[in-house]
């Protein structure tokens, strides 16, 4: 698989989010299957595995450590914390206090069974703590051996300037996908100023750009799956959408690649400094998902593609009222 870096490290360009095989979706998987997929995408070239506190409140870190450990120099670790599971694991709570991520850093390494995390996220914005205590805390732990650099997720242009002026941000990650352009307002060109790789999730727009969510599926969703409640999943909503895949559809048919690679591809046709972190639960998916960071995408198809799908023909808002807002990011008027 081609390879982009992340700071100094060298890693490919379509890593794992290890969210779905523990939370997210009402999909996850046993555990003697998502030690399968882990070990599959280590045969496959992945050499980035993203996964947090949040996920299946430490599930997806407990696989992850008792899967990789013992083949822990052969990939870039990242986990993140301040976004944690609520009281009796019910909803979550943010806590970006430096004691809290100080402790969370030490919880996350004894899941994952290692000495040092390669890249340690804000998984979100505290609101009630100034971005530079957090930011300090996070520099302690690369002092003290424990991390070697530190990201943030879902935050504003500004408050990475803040961050990094404190201590320099490896890596900032976000939701982006040709539906969700977000990023385009102010973070993409900041984190090219600065020098930080931008860290892409949900590159698949949630399975939409995979065109393997039918409407049939958003209609009954599986207990537990987030989109039951994102304005883009409501089944009306979602029809409306479904209409932006025929032309996709007829360009990833062009090209000869699947939907899933067209849409990875485009992500990492955005900069040198971009990665994507797709997630799946089934191994055909993420052979797949791999095989996307080999498609190249000539400045035609991706004029044409930019044309298809974007920020303004896209129904409904990527996040519910609450879910907004715990996130920062920029928004469009």
């Amino acid at each position: 698989m081609k390879q982009r870096k992340i700071g100094s490290s060298t890693v490919s360009a379509v890593g794992l989010g290890c969210m779905n095989y523990a939370h997210g979706y009402g999909n996850g998987l046993p555990d003697k299957e998502a030690t399968e997929l882990l070990l599959k995408a280590l045969d496959l070239g992945y050499t980035h595995f993203d996964t947090a506190t949040m996920y299946g409140a430490g599930r997806s870190e407990t696989i992850l450590g008792d899967t990789l450990s013992t083949r822990r120099s052969e990939f870039f670790l990242a986990s993140k914390c301040v976004l944690f599971p609520g009281p009796n694991g019910k909803g979550r709570e943010i806590d970006g206090r430096p004691e809290r991520i100080k402790q969370a850093c030490e919880d996350s390494l004894r899941r994952l069974k290692t000495d040092v995390i390669d890249l340690y996220y804000q998984h979100r914005l505290d609101r009630n703590v100034p971005i530079e205590e957090s930011a300090g805390a996070f520099a302690d732990l690369i002092k003290e051996g424990k991390i070697r650099g530190y990201g943030l997720s879902e935050v504003s242009a500004q408050t990475l300037r803040r961050a990094h002026a404190e201590h320099p941000v490896t890596a900032l990650q976000s939701e982006y996908s040709l539906w969700t352009r977000n990023p385009e307002i102010a973070t993409l060109e900041a984190c090219r100023e600065l020098g930080v790789t931008f860290v892409a999730f949900s590159p698949l727009a949630r399975k939409f750009l995979s065109g393997k969510l039918s409407l049939e599926d958003v209609r009954s969703p599986a207990e537990g799956d987030m989109r039951a409640v994102m304005p883009r999943f409501t089944p009306d909503t979602y029809a409306k959408n479904l209409a932006l895949l025929d032309g996709y559809k007829a360009i990833a048919s062009e090209l000869g690649c699947s939907m899933a690679e067209l849409a990875l591809a485009w992500v990492l046709a955005q900069g040198k400094n971009v990665v994507a972190i797709p997630g799946t639960s089934d191994l055909d998916h993420l052979a797949e998902n791999a095989r996307g960071a080999d498609v190249e995408l000539s400045p035609d198809i991706l004029g044409r593609l930019d044309a298809v799908i974007n920020q303004s023909n896209v129904h409904g808002h990527r996040y519910s009222a609450g879910q907004l807002a715990d996130v920062e990011t920029e928004e469009f008027a």
